[in-house]
């Protein structure tokens, strides 16, 4: 049925007029020019409910446009139409006996069925009048919520006067009528009805992706998580073992439910957005944002788990900001309790975040109200935001991935699915990138054995005080989704959709796998930037100083290895020359440089040099293969293939562990990659008997050097770790005196090679290293003492070939002398 509220052409042109000067878009999506609209069909625009102030609105922004107008009529075939059709609106609660009116095509399905080869384009639109979540009581819904239930005019009037530039409008892709489902059947009134119900299967994807699901009022949401039946049952238990009474520990499920829960609300959202554009544009000179559009097409109809890494404290704010202004709904966070301060604690409670203790394993009421709390969001959709390192890295590194949350989503999926609520759960990797960290002098503190200070209003005042320095750009990169029913069927087979169990016997060995994959996936999508390639180039020179013109090089020779890697495809590179790369780098004070007549220099002292160390952590897994295999050319000019694989194959899983990296189906088949990807970039030659080093020109030796020494770190910490644990036997070191005396070594090494660089002996990587020879079978535990045989010592002997002899000989000198 047409839209009876366009009663006259004047009266429609002027209120056109008015409702495009009045009203400013936030977001068209997609860009109209994108709407690949086939020029010689006409076209009809399809709005979800009867609206007049949609209507007029669309009309004004096909006009802007150049898009096929939305007012007036519209003439297919041997009909006349309205050009912009609406589905009919529910039916109203008083009146449920009538029957819903009759979807508006089915003029248009006859006209199909009359004349043979004629064609209609139905582009669904969706106008947002504010982004209110939605809640189902509250003054903003009212005003500033979308609804599908018939809007009163007096609302839909504050609604336009309230949102006149937060509106936000959704083109859906084109339609064809006669490619719908049974659109040439002769039932025209069937195929009406088939048209109407996928259009608003579409509106109702669009709708969830940008608003979300209904949010309970918080004050019954706690009330329902404190009397859940899982709640309930923790309360009985306790009360029965002579604890506190029920209604005592009633009442205390209530206080954590309200510690707990989050109160997101539409006007600190849109507070939030206009600050934190604010904020952005004087912190950074831009946002970068790639891979939103793999966000976008599971948004509809999965539950979405957002999980960025861990950098900053920014972290919380920037992620919501771009999901926001994207035209997507933002996320419930969770932080840690120690955030829930005064004054900043309430604002981010009303811009989703929900708070957790670090630990709660010997509380089983509070661990049973934040489950049942979190079961409640992901059993309805409500997507959801963690990090699953735990914390900040003080490194730069992915950490490894925290159980705890990770376990919880997978509960809580399961048991989604045994209640027959099951819906899909998509993970969303999110790498994000900075230039420079607002955090970087307190990283450094901390790194050197300093405390970390306490969270509180006032220190956060004093971070504000460096708004005015640049701070350079900053990248959000989204990486492959994982689809949780997916990922389960490969790692323990299709009987888990059968089962019952909330809790079932893989679960312990499936969720560390579940935390490695989303680690290696978040890593995958890192953001190149000037910085980290900078850092990357220079500190692996032997006094972090190197001419302009050879850093130059070995930035062009790093950005387009990674143009030729395989597996590149969430991975992103910075726009612009080397030479401007390295004039970014000196605008932010990350780099000095020095004129001399022969040619100037760049280099780092040592302050600068502790901090570009965490900017390489960043992006150094993404030359983790590459700086092996050049690393083996360090010392022995020439190898083939079988002799680089027995070479590389004992230490490459530890070191792919460290760094987060997927490991390839077949490693030999990623050296030979490798080693034609170097050969390419005038690295390496081919000859008769294999590869080997070229001499000239000299560049091409230095860049292999220098590609190489990006591993050297790893390789020394693994030689030390080695060493103390081959030179004391098997069976005579637990695993924290092992790693107590390797970063000791390494604390002293980088003391006498004058190498300023404390995240070089993090505790972290040395309780890594040692996981990963267990992961591996090199090593396993005999009463808490670590135990080895010859294979270990064999495979040790292998990877010391990889190092020459005399930096073997200073490793040694400093095992020897510790």
């Amino acid at each position: 049925m047409a839209l009876r509220h366009l009663l006259t052409i004047p009266l429609r042109a002027l209120m056109t007029w008015l409702i495009a000067a009045w009203v400013k878009p936030r977001l068209i999506e997609p860009e109209p020019e994108a709407l690949a609209l086939e020029p010689s069909l006409p076209v009809v625009y399809v709005l979800p409910r009867p609206a007049i102030s949609d209507a007029y609105l669309l009309a004004s922004l096909t006009r802007r446009y150049g898009l096929p107008l939305a007012g007036g009529r519209r003439r297919v075939g041997q009909m006349e139409l309205a050009a912009c059709l609406a589905l009919p609106a529910p039916r109203r609660r008083l009146w449920r006996g009538r029957p819903r009116p009759e979807a508006p095509f089915r003029p248009l399905i006859e006209q199909c069925l009359d004349e043979a080869g004629q064609e209609v384009q139905l582009v669904p639109v969706s106008i947002f009048w504010g982004r209110a979540p939605g809640k189902r009581f509250g003054f903003w819904r009212m005003v500033a919520a979308d609804s599908w239930q018939l809007t009163g005019r007096l609302r839909r009037l504050l609604s336009v006067l309230v949102n006149r530039r937060s509106v936000e409008v959704h083109f859906g892709a084109p339609l064809r009528l006669g490619d719908l489902p049974g659109a040439r059947d002769a039932d025209a009134r069937l195929t009406n009805r088939k048209t109407a119900r996928l259009l608003r299967v579409h509106f109702r994807r669009v709708r969830t992706r940008v608003l979300g699901p209904d949010l309970s009022h918080r004050r019954t949401l706690i009330e329902g998580v404190a009397r859940s039946p899982e709640v309930r049952e923790v309360i009985t238990s306790m009360a029965a073992e002579g604890r506190p009474s029920a209604e005592r520990l009633q009442r205390r499920a209530l206080r954590y439910g309200h510690e707990i829960a989050s109160n997101m609300t539409y006007p600190v959202l849109r507070f939030m957005d206009g600050l934190l554009r604010r904020l952005w544009n004087r912190l950074y000179d831009g946002v970068d944002v790639r891979g939103l559009e793999r966000v976008k097409a599971l948004a509809g109809d999965h539950t979405l788990v957002y999980v960025p890494c861990h950098r900053s404290h920014i972290d919380y704010l920037l992620l919501s900001y771009v999901l926001y202004h994207d035209g997507l709904m933002p996320p419930h966070i969770a932080a840690g309790r120690n955030l829930n301060m005064p004054l900043i604690g309430p604002l981010l409670r009303r811009g989703g975040a929900f708070f957790l203790r670090r630990t709660f394993r010997d509380n089983r009421l509070y661990a049973a109200v934040f489950n049942a709390y979190l079961h409640r969001l992901i059993s309805r959709g409500h997507p959801l935001e963690y990090f699953i390192e735990g914390g900040r890295s003080r490194s730069g590194r992915m950490l490894p991935a925290r159980p705890g949350m990770v376990a919880m989503t997978l509960r809580s999926f399961l048991r989604s699915a045994t209640e027959g609520r099951h819906q899909p759960l998509a993970f969303i990797p999110v790498h994000i990138g900075y230039e420079r960290i607002i955090e970087s002098a307190s990283y450094q503190r901390e790194l050197r054995g300093g405390k970390k200070r306490k969270e509180s209003p006032l220190a956060l005042l004093r971070v504000f005080r460096q708004i005015r320095q640049p701070f350079g750009r900053v990248s959000v990169n989204v990486g492959e989704p994982l689809l949780l029913a997916n990922f389960l069927d490969d790692e323990v087979g299709g009987d888990w959709r059968e089962s019952r169990e909330t809790r079932p016997a893989w679960l312990d060995e499936v969720v560390p796998r579940l935390g490695e994959t989303l680690c290696r996936r978040i890593n995958a999508a890192a953001a190149l930037n000037p910085i980290n390639l900078v850092a990357l180039a220079l500190l692996a020179t032997p006094h972090h100083a190197i001419e302009i013109r050879l850093l130059e090089r070995q930035l062009d020779l790093l950005a387009e290895l990674q143009r030729r890697l395989p597996g590149a495809a969430y991975t992103s590179l910075p726009p612009g020359s080397p030479a401007e790369w390295i004039d970014q780098a000196l605008a932010l004070g990350m780099v000095q440089r020095r004129e001399h007549p022969m040619g100037d220099i760049v280099l780092a002292d040592a302050s600068q040099s502790a901090l570009l160390g965490w900017y390489r952590n960043n992006v150094l897994h993404l030359f983790a293969l590459a700086g092996l295999t050049a690393f083996a050319f360090r010392h022995q000019a020439d190898h083939d293939l079988d002799d680089l694989e027995e070479l590389l194959a004992p230490g490459w899983p530890i070191l792919a562990r460290e760094l987060m990296v997927e490991p390839p189906p077949s490693l030999r088949k990623a050296i030979f990659v490798m080693l034609g990807v170097l050969t390419e970039l005038g690295l390496l030659e081919h000859g008769e008997t294999g590869w080997q080093r070229r001499v000239e020109p000299l560049d091409a030796g230095e860049g292999l050097i220098q590609l190489g020494q990006l591993m050297q770190p790893s390789l020394e910490r693994g030689y030390l770790l080695l060493a103390v644990l081959l030179d004391a036997g098997p069976g005579r070191l637990t695993a924290e005196a092992l790693a107590d005396q390797g970063r000791q070594l390494a604390e002293r090494l980088a003391l006498l090679s004058g190498r300023d660089a404390p995240e070089f002996f993090d505790p972290q990587l040395f309780v890594s290293l040692i996981e990963s020879l267990e992961r591996e079978g090199w090593l396993w535990r005999d009463e808490e003492r670590l135990v080895y045989d010859d294979r270990l010592r064999e495979a040790a002997g292998h990877s010391q070939r990889l190092l020459d002899p005399t930096l073997r000989h200073r490793l040694q000198l400093v095992t020897r002398q510790g």
